[in-house]
């Protein structure tokens, strides 16, 4: 959600610039508020004792002004406001007590002391109950003085001090009103809030969402969100939340009114308000809708490249409804799976995906056996016929479909790899294709994208099958072997080569080799070469690094070993022995 943020900000700032002026003069020790100080009394001489014969600033005091009757402070007061007042109680025109009293109700927090004669003490006592806190007697002791400031400047200190906090606080809270804003549009869309609670929080969170005014909710799901997630570092997956969120707030305040917020990892939220009666028509507004969900769609494939299903609920009557509302939409995006993804998708729509009974079927297991028995007979019509069925079925609408035809699906796999088993047709590479497809089907968000997944595994598997039927398992073989008859002096050749030679992978060309002659590739290889070096060695017109070079090895010393390995004899012994 966005929020003044620029006048926001510069407020903060001020205060913090402030705060931060303040505790430096804390940790140097020195810190403390200057207050100030009017003295009142018609007396010019006692004014100047008062103002000359004291350590005012010692007290963090600064004397700001002197008046000589009430009348006259009442005035200074409304112009400087002290904070603190030092009082003579009798005065000719506007006395101490009538002056407090008067202060009291206008200026609450300022502090008055009353300095007034021994015969006035049943007097200062009555005053005390109005607003004073503190009397002197006169002649004014400065230790007295001294004992009274300090206890008033203490005061003065802890209300300042509390001012402070709160403005701290109030400080945090600005700061923290964007997460209390998308913290309360959460809970509307969980357990809610009571309805007698709700006006007045929404007036302190400062949302304009009246109680009982119409809405919608769209969800935006983001598709491929596993795929999404994994080509991103953590910084970027920000970043993109970042600019989904804003681009779906922007697109928002264009086409209507709301909030937009984030509820979980690829799923974005906007509560959308109707026009108030009077303004624009049912109509008018609908149109708005689809237009803001047409929008965002393809602002969303535009400028951040990914696809995203919309699902949008019926209208909600008031805020109190928004939970439901929730529900519905999340609902009509979950629908991805049946309907298909990058799709806007509203609660009218999913009618068309109900069995036209408006009964949930239960999936037939014979489908199942209908697929297996068609693999066993090698039938790829069958095959095909059974992998429809199956998937028609599970498009019928029922509670948390996604799941449960992820779930079908991985018990078609395991079924499938059991058959293997019974074939002897399992191997590494159809193992690790498994453990991939299983990993996969978790990722995936429609019928649709498992349906291709099985397909593809189902056509790998139908060609093993196949191989091991026809005997295509010794034809690799016997290409493989001509293959390094013809390339074994190709000092590069590799196991990758062999297998794009014979239009297989590398894993299963060795897997295949293995299982029909117990060798390995390269041993069988490294044999093809040694057999041609035994040949060329009874000749005695090529040398020794001539052979190494004509069979495929670049270094003789290693050719030699290698040849010893295998034959346990050197080339010269062997050449000697076979002269």
């Amino acid at each position: 959600m966005r929020d003044g943020v620029s006048v926001r900000d510069a407020a903060i700032d001020k205060v913090h610039a402030e705060l931060a002026k303040q505790d430096a003069r804390q940790e140097e020790g020195r810190w403390r508020a200057m207050y100030k100080l009017l003295i009142v009394d018609d007396e010019p001489t006692v004014r100047a004792g008062l103002r000359s014969y004291f350590d005012w600033a010692a007290y963090g005091i600064d004397v700001g002004g002197e008046a000589d009757d009430g009348d006259v402070a009442l005035e200074m007061i409304a112009r400087d406001r002290p904070d603190l007042i030092l009082t003579d109680v009798r005065m000719p025109s506007m006395d101490g007590i009538t002056m407090s009293q008067r202060i009291s109700e206008e200026y609450p927090s300022i502090k008055i002391i009353f300095v007034s004669g021994h015969d006035d003490a049943d007097y200062l006592k009555s005053a005390m109950k109005v607003s004073a806190v503190d009397y002197i007697f006169k002649p004014v002791n400065l230790q007295e003085l001294s004992t009274v400031i300090k206890r008033v400047v203490a005061d003065l200190d802890a209300e300042s001090s509390e001012r402070i906090h709160k403005q701290e606080l109030l400080v945090k809270l600005k700061e923290g009103m964007p997460l209390l804003r998308e913290k309360f549009l959460l809970s509307m869309i969980g357990e809610g809030a009571p309805k007698s609670e709700l006006a007045e929080r929404v007036s302190f969170l400062g949302l304009n969402l009246p109680v009982n005014a119409s809405y919608w909710v769209m969800v935006v799901s983001v598709d491929d969100l596993a795929d999404v997630m994994a080509s991103r570092s953590e910084r970027d997956r920000q970043l993109l939340w970042y600019s989904v969120l804003n681009i779906y707030q922007e697109l928002l305040d264009a086409h209507m009114r709301g909030y937009v917020f984030e509820h979980r990892i690829g799923e974005f939220v906007g509560v959308l308000q109707v026009a108030e009666p009077g303004g624009d028509s049912a109509t008018e507004a609908a149109e708005a809708l689809f237009a803001l969900a047409g929008d965002l769609r393809s602002n969303l494939e535009r400028w951040l490249k990914i696809g995203a299903t919309i699902g949008i609920s019926d209208l909600a009557g008031g805020l109190s409804g928004l939970a439901r509302a929730y529900k519905q939409a999340r609902e009509a995006a979950d629908y991805k799976w049946y309907l298909g993804k990058n799709r806007i998708i509203t609660m009218d729509s999913l009618e068309g995906a109900e069995p036209e009974d408006g009964a949930l079927r239960r999936y037939d297991y014979e489908f199942n056996e209908k697929l297996i028995s068609a693999l066993k007979a090698d039938d790829e019509v069958k095959v095909g016929e059974a992998v429809e069925s199956i998937f028609a079925s599970l498009s019928y609408s029922r509670p948390d479909g996604l799941k449960y035809g992820r779930n079908l699906c991985l018990q078609l796999v395991l079924a499938i790899g059991q058959l293997l088993m019974e074939l002897g047709t399992g191997d590494p590479e159809l193992e690790a294709m498994e453990a991939e497809l299983t990993e996969a089907l978790y990722e995936k968000e429609t019928l649709r994208d498992m349906r291709r997944l099985i397909e593809s595994y189902l056509a790998t598997v139908g060609e093993r099958i196949r191989e091991k039927r026809t005997g295509k398992v010794a034809n690799v073989v016997e290409r493989v072997r001509a293959y390094i008859e013809l390339n074994y002096a190709n000092g590069g050749l590799t196991v990758a080569d062999i297998g794009k030679a014979v239009y297989l992978s590398s894993t299963y060309v060795s897997l295949l080799f293995k299982q029909e002659t117990g060798q390995t590739v390269g041993e069988y290889l490294t044999q093809v070469r040694v057999d041609k070096a035994k040949v060329l060695l009874l000749d005695p017109q090529y040398k020794f690094y001539d052979i190494c070079y004509a069979i495929g090895y670049t270094d003789p010393s290693y050719f030699t070993k290698l040849f010893k390995k295998v034959t346990g004899a050197t080339p010269s012994a062997y050449r000697d022995s076979h002269g």
